[in-house]
């Protein structure tokens, strides 16, 4: 852009490269005045022999939302573009659809799915989250989040749960990690129940793992009700089958027959969205109560969880973030997604 160019256009988005955020904070507020906000920052880098020499650089474009100072003096490295206008040879300008999509394509980009998008869109404040600047619109938008996935009646604490979940996600573990939590930070006390029937269930570190925490294991048929007062009884169950309904059916009969309401389903947030819906579906069906995702620790997007929490007839009952049966356990649920879908939160 030449000194004697026009001022921008209220509205009109500007890409800069820059070396650090210093300058680019500099540049923006010299250039394109007070009024002007950031949209999206992204690290970008030289290809092939020179990212060997050259220091990468960020890519930041900015929108200026009122009347500019009547001239714009010219940049220095690599000049701002305006989106509308053809850019210079010389600028490596293209064009943004995070920048023309504006808080949407910044929650796209952090993997929140259209589902969930739809969900903040029909809410009243969504036109006015899209007219304050983005890093307020994040803040506004982490708490309204919080509020849809978070309004649910609260239940009371678990007392006589079983544990669901398709081979392979971590039922067991997920099991230990809740003793583990229910000893040392409730100090609470009761037993645990293992459970076979008709299909074999391998109980993999649960009988020593209850053994050292000082948690009787019991295998079913046994007393299933708590021993004493204000005590639990978790049952570890076989696994569910999530695509064959038929054969889930012995426990379905199981749970109704010994009057075990409360049921947390355990899922595997590795899993791709079509194997994770068809586990949610036989769980929904077997009646599950509560939510518990494992494998965190192997996703890097933790946005497409968000689709779970707004159903209100199952609470977020942890987030296992790694394979420690002591810990790596996360219980704020929506805080924990906050905190790693929205940038600064």
């Amino acid at each position: 852009m030449s000194p004697d160019a026009q001022p921008p256009i209220p509205g009109s988005c500007y890409k800069f490269t820059v070396k650090s955020a210093e300058q680019a904070v500099s540049l923006i507020r010299e250039k394109l005045g007070p009024t002007a906000r950031v949209l999206t920052v992204r690290a970008i880098g030289d290809t092939g022999w020179r990212k060997f020499f050259c220091a990468p650089r960020l890519e930041v474009i900015a929108q200026v939302d009122a009347p500019a100072s009547p001239k714009i003096a010219a940049i220095s490295a690599e000049p701002a573009t305006p989106l509308a206008e053809k850019p210079a040879a010389h600028a490596r300008f293209t064009q943004s659809p995070i920048a023309l999509q504006g808080l949407a394509g910044l929650l796209r980009r952090s993997g929140l799915t259209e589902t969930a998008l739809t969900r903040l869109q029909a809410d009243a404040q969504w036109s006015d989250l899209n007219s304050l600047p983005l890093h307020r619109a994040l803040a506004e938008t982490s708490r309204l989040l919080r509020a849809q996935a978070d309004a649910r009646p609260s239940r009371p604490p678990l007392t006589r749960a079983a544990f669901l979940g398709a081979p392979g996600v971590g039922r067991t573990t997920a099991l230990c990690k809740w003793l583990s939590s229910e000893v040392f930070r409730r100090a609470r006390v009761g037993h645990v129940v293992a459970v076979e029937f008709d299909r074999p269930n391998s109980l993999g570190p649960l009988p020593i793992f209850s053994e050292a925490l000082g948690v009787p294991l019991a295998h079913f048929p046994c007393e299933t009700r708590p021993a004493m007062p204000g005590g639990f009884v978790y049952f570890d169950l076989p696994a569910l089958s999530p695509r064959r309904p038929a054969d889930n059916q012995p426990l379905a009969d199981w749970l109704d027959h010994e009057q075990i309401n409360e049921r947390v389903l355990v899922l595997n947030a590795a899993y791709d969205r079509a194997a994770m819906r068809d586990a949610y579906t036989a769980g929904r069906d077997l009646g599950a109560t509560h939510l518990v995702f494992t494998h965190l620790d192997e996703v890097p997007q933790w946005g497409k969880l968000w689709d779970y929490l707004f159903d209100e007839a199952l609470e977020p009952l942890f987030l296992a973030t790694g394979p420690s049966l002591t810990g790596d356990l996360e219980d704020d649920v929506s805080g924990a997604l906050v905190r790693r879908t929205l940038p600064d939160n």
